[in-house]
């Protein structure tokens, strides 16, 4: 065989695998990702076209030197609305928008616990990475209200108030309205460290920076920071990124939920969550409704709230407490108000209890726990109404006692809410630092509500 005939035979060869590898690589097609550029920022908003990416998808925009992650948070004709996650500076006219892959997830695991993370799973502590162990979605996944566990057993939470009169129970959801500087801070603090519960999340969505510090080392202290997971996405993070706290916050009660674990989850707070969606919302040209709050505000508060509850066969529970700032102690915020709806109670904190040196600040009578009636013996229930009888009445004629003006014996049971009075206030003020466990919190209830001779002796 010549020469020839022998490189035809090569070039034979080279040709018939140059045809096997392109035909095994068209049996693996690469997806194509449709690439857009970015037309217009204004204000927190990204403006882009040419994207395909669902609500939700995660992008890269990239920057001179950078690239941005962002969200698709809307879209209009042909036009993207994406959110940066992090700082947009930098960001020039016609940059590429890359579609990411899918939406975000949450980072969990077991070796989350004693970690101060951010709203991306990042650590803020100085203990190193985290190896996460498993992802589940940062929405959750939702649950048949009929798969539920029902809310049957007393959370002891340390609090003699709620204990004794505003009894919660596991699994339950309750909201602490206030306005600001009237001491939420300090009561969700003494919840967080004396409450039952094997592991404690702590969401800080949209709040000073300085309270996570506060957080980690005087409220949690070594010994409660073991059993706590904390997120923190303060005032100055983006909108989208307060919001993926909360929800952050919420999949890691949800993980440790669905391996039978009893879960409190404090967030401090839901008014803030609102305050981020409907930064997004305006800046997307959603309208204003309600006090220039969006449509879309209303729907996300219960989409996180429902998240919260007792699990199914696993047995696992989340008890939840989330604070809600009532602006200028408007009970008939918006937020407060829809957040009243949805929640399975709520603890009021009164301004003027707090200026008058009464802590914690409950306000017993605008206060209420749902589930109160059903998970309490009727002797506790029996005097826990006596006591709001008496602190009601006592209330209702207070102006006439201070000035002078009601004369003993017009009326018992006026005459009965005065002897008792001191007594129910020192009932309900609890140092910062004193925990009342549950049957501590009732055995003193019952011995106010029967023990007629310290009465007569305190008067």
């Amino acid at each position: 065989m010549n020469r020839t005939a022998v490189a035809g035979m090569h070039r034979h060869d080279v040709w018939l695998k140059r045809l096997e590898k392109y035909r095994r690589r068209a049996r693996r097609p690469v997806p194509m990702v449709v690439e857009g550029q970015v037309t217009r920022v204004v204000g927190l908003t990204i403006e882009a076209v040419g994207v395909q990416a669902p609500v939700g998808a995660r992008c890269l925009v990239h920057a001179p030197g950078s690239v941005i992650e962002a969200e698709v948070v809307g879209f209009a004709d042909d036009r993207t609305f994406l959110m940066p996650i992090g700082d947009s500076r930098g960001l020039m006219p016609a940059s590429r928008v890359v579609p990411g892959e899918g939406a975000y997830d949450a980072l969990v695991g077991e070796e989350l616990l004693g970690r101060v993370i951010d709203a991306t799973g990042k650590p803020l502590d100085t203990l190193g990475p985290i190896a996460y162990s498993a992802r589940t979605p940062l929405l959750g996944r939702p649950i048949n209200p009929l798969a539920r566990s029902p809310i049957d057993t007393p959370l002891d939470v340390g609090v003699a108030a709620i204990n004794a009169l505003l009894t919660v129970g596991r699994g339950q959801r309750i909201g602490l309205f206030a306005g600001s500087g009237v001491g939420k801070s300090v009561l969700l603090g003494m919840m967080t460290r004396y409450t039952d519960a094997d592991v404690v999340v702590v969401g800080l969505i949209g709040e000073r920076g300085r309270e996570v510090k506060e957080v980690v080392e005087k409220i949690l202290g070594e010994e409660g920071r073991r059993r706590a997971v904390v997120v923190a996405s303060p005032a100055d993070n983006p909108p989208l990124l307060r919001m993926h706290g909360a929800w952050l916050a919420t999949a890691i009660a949800e993980y440790y939920r669905d391996r039978g674990k009893h879960v409190l989850l404090l967030m401090d707070s839901l008014t803030r969550f609102a305050q981020a969606q409907r930064e997004i919302a305006l800046a997307i040209g959603e309208p204003p409704a309600t006090k220039g709050y969006p449509p879309s505000v209303f729907a996300r508060l219960p989409q996180l709230v429902e998240r919260a509850g007792n699990g199914g066969e696993r047995g696992g529970s989340i008890s939840a407490f989330y604070t809600v700032l009532a602006e200028g102690d408007d009970q008939n915020d918006p937020v407060v108000d829809s957040a009243r709806a949805i929640l399975d109670g709520h603890v009021v904190l009164s301004r003027e209890l707090a200026e008058g040196g009464h802590y914690p600040a409950i306000d017993i009578e605008a206060s209420v726990s749902r589930v109160m009636n059903e998970i309490v013996e009727p002797e506790h229930l029996e005097a826990a109404r006596r006591f709001r009888q008496l602190y009601s009445t006592y209330e209702r004629n207070r102006d006439l006692i201070s000035v002078g003006a009601y004369q003993a014996g017009s009326d018992p049971r006026v005459d009965e809410a005065i002897r008792y009075h001191p007594l129910l206030v020192r009932f309900l003020q609890q140092p910062e630092g004193e925990a009342r466990d549950f049957a501590r919190s009732l055995a003193q209830l019952r011995e106010l509500m029967s023990g007629e001779q310290e009465v007569e002796n305190s008067a």
